[in-house]
């Protein structure tokens, strides 16, 4: 505790302003056990970026913290590049600290002589990622902790083709922050470098999405559509985007339409939560609408809802969705007769093993990456003589085409609703669309448990439980011969039954997955941006006929508990 003490103290010199000092100084006085969680690491950059709570402390999202990340990465781009003009564009999401971060970390940009766009006013992350290359920038900033609670915001850093930074760019970028004291901040914005950017940006981010999110589909007016934007960005755009597209009849969830960072009528803004759109799930039911969208904050995530066979409201997850998107996609292309061996599509380690099967049915390739959107976007970049169809992953993320670096919930949506449109028209509807995959393919099952475990025993804990996941590996998962054993912290991918390892030829990452003889997979992976640790379970079986579906899926769901049960969760 006296180290917390002594490094919380460093707080209280005249580098940090009034208002932190005295922050600093009522939890050291109250000996607040709240003081360990500030002080106990330093916030660092993870798959999603930097995310933590608001308030001061070294594992606080605050001025300093976030200061001394721009200044680091304003080092960095200045190391790095001959370019005498530098230029950043920057984007904010609802919550209550993202403007006047935005704010400060234009400030410093524009101290170190670099030129900054600003958005006028909140907007959705995939517009700043389309930003960065409309407005040829060097790299993007959005101020967003994505689907958090609202204590919570984040920084997530962009390179110049759009996509999140990777490898070189971030580890570059963190040696230069770690280099730093908070005392080499510059916050003395040069005002004259900062450009306020909006509506014209907007326009061209439309007619970018409708290009590649609208297609030759009928019934468009005769779609019922409920959205609910969950009080965040995409309330700028998606309404707007569908009525360009065509969409006659959209409800908006008014209760949650404005845009609001305590989210009030919410427990958690996240659409994978069946409770997030329960507002909007019961105003489809008054309506009989076809198909619900909502996103999160930011707008990158889509949650979506369709009927079922028996005409209720069902929530897909972002595998079915992704799966279903990604055959339309395919279909379209070899419709037009695009297709020649040299398009693919995007998928993670965590996210389902359908799309692979379904891309492979049409001799398309499926890149598998680690999980984050920023490694799909490397795949468009590192193959630049293939042609990038979409790609998704498990938590409901979806890019259409390559106009977008990072998942977009405004494409999507509107991709969903033409794939919507079509179906309908043809006296089909999207879930029959979805249980015909399963009947070409298989009828994959997936299912998700966060294990959340917060502070520095936390920390611990979830890094034990890998630990003892990777030296003690299973054998067996409801009965049945683990066949596979991927570690890509080491890189190895083991056959537990022959001893045969292969090198695994992706990014290191602290996650191992297992597979069975029967094709069913079990991943653990600590999360990058929150205090947990997750469990991806996938199971899949054949589906002779629609008919079948009700049963097979309760028989997936019995081997899932099972599964669950076996792994003590």
């Amino acid at each position: 505790m006296e180290d917390i003490i002594n490094k919380a103290k460093m707080w209280l010199s005249e580098i940090f302003d009034a208002e932190t000092r005295q922050e600093i100084q009522e939890l050291i006085t109250t000996n607040s056990e709240d003081l360990s969680d500030r002080f106990y690491k330093n916030l660092e950059f993870g798959t999603g970026g930097m995310r933590g709570i608001v308030g001061a402390g070294t594992n606080r999202i605050n001025k300093y913290t976030l200061g001394k990340a721009t200044q680091g990465l304003s080092n960095y781009l200045h190391k790095t590049t001959s370019k005498k003009e530098l230029k950043v564009a920057i984007g904010y999401d609802c919550r209550h600290d993202s403007k006047w971060l935005a704010k400060i970390v234009a400030d410093v940009l524009s101290a170190n002589n670099i030129q900054v766009f600003i958005f006028e006013d909140l907007r959705p992350t995939p517009e700043l990622s389309f930003a960065v290359n409309h407005l040829g920038c060097d790299v993007g900033i959005v101020l967003t902790a994505s689907h958090n609670p609202p204590e919570y915001n984040g920084y997530k850093v962009y390179w110049t083709d759009g996509g999140q930074i990777v490898p070189p760019q971030d580890h570059g970028i963190i040696d230069n922050v770690n280099s730093l004291n908070y005392s080499d901040i510059n916050f003395n914005a040069k005002e004259n470098l900062i450009t306020t950017i909006g509506k014209e940006v907007d326009e061209a981010f439309w007619q970018a999405s409708l290009q590649n999110g609208t297609f030759n589909v009928k019934g468009r007016k005769d779609l019922k559509i409920v959205f609910t934007s969950l009080h965040g960005t995409s309330i700028k755009l998606i309404p707007e985007v569908l009525k360009r597209a065509g969409y006659t009849q959209v409800h908006i969830v008014e209760e949650q339409a404005e845009p609001d960072g305590s989210f009030p009528t919410v427990k958690s803004p996240n659409p994978e939560e069946p409770e997030a759109l329960q507002l909007a799930v019961d105003l489809a039911n008054n309506l009989d609408a076809d198909i619900v969208l909502g996103t999160d904050p930011d707008s990158d995530r889509i949650g979506i809802a369709v009927r079922d066979l028996e005409g209720n409201m069902k929530l897909l997850n972002g595998n079915q969705t992704m799966s279903v998107m990604t055959d339309f996609l395919i279909n379209d292309w070899k419709k037009q007769g695009k297709l020649n061996g040299k398009q693919f599509v995007g998928s993670t380690i965590v996210s389902t093993n359908l799309v692979n099967e379904i891309a492979d049915s049409y001799g398309v390739e499926t890149k598998v990456g680690l999980t984050g959107f920023k490694w799909i976007a490397k795949m468009i970049k590192d193959h630049p003589n293939q042609e990038f169809i979409g790609g998704g992953e498990e938590s409901f993320g979806y890019m259409v085409g390559d106009f977008v670096r990072d998942k977009d919930a405004v494409t999507s949506a509107l991709l969903a609703c033409e794939i919507a449109s079509e179906a309908k028209n043809n006296g089909s509807s999207f879930y029959h669309e979805l249980l015909q995959l399963y009947t070409k393919h298989h009828f994959y099952k997936e299912h998700l448990i966060s294990l959340v475990k917060k502070g520095m025993d936390g920390a611990q804990q979830i890094k034990q439980m890998m630990v003892d996941l990777r030296n003690n590996p299973l054998t067996e998962i409801d009965g049945v011969q683990v066949k596979y054993l991927f570690d890509y912290h080491t890189s190895i991918q083991k056959n537990i039954i022959t001893g045969e390892e292969t090198k695994i030829e992706i990014p290191k990452s602290n996650v191992l997955i297992y597979e069975t003889i029967d094709g069913s997979k079990i991943a653990a992976r600590p999360s990058g941006t929150e205090p947990k640790i997750k469990f991806y379970i996938s199971v899949k079986i054949g589906l002779s006929k629609i008919e079948d579906a009700k049963n097979t899926e309760a028989t997936l769901d019995e081997k899932i508990k099972r599964i669950i049960k076996d792994l003590k969760l």
